[in-house]
């Protein structure tokens, strides 16, 4: 299992470069970079949180900010598409430690 932040390590530091989707101040969404649906969007808040188990109070605003930046990526891909899904992942589903939501449409293509 990866232990590593993908996010912070690679997309956040510009060391990996991502088709953006939207960006804001505190959130970034972008298309995944290995996608296992047709439609795969990332969206990842600019400040390192492990998952969403670790979320403070202080991360009220930031995380309000997330779930704006979510409805609206969704609301698009679901325009387009008819249908999506929004997924987190916890725990030993989680491989980069970065709280990050997946907003996807489509069947699975692995």
């Amino acid at each position: 299992m990866k232990t590593e932040d993908f996010y912070c390590d690679e997309v956040l530091s510009g060391k990996t470069e991502v088709n953006k989707v939207l960006d804001t101040e505190n959130v970034l969404a972008y298309h995944h970079t290995r996608p296992f649906y047709p439609v795969h969007i990332v969206a990842i808040p600019k400040k390192h949180i492990p998952s969403f188990l670790h979320l403070e109070e202080s991360d009220d605003g930031l995380l309000l900010e997330l779930l704006r930046v979510i409805r609206e990526v969704a609301a698009t891909v679901t325009e387009e598409n008819g249908a999506c899904k929004v997924i987190t992942n916890i725990g030993d589903y989680q491989d980069s430690k970065h709280l990050h939501f997946h907003i996807v449409a489509g069947k699975p293509l692995r």
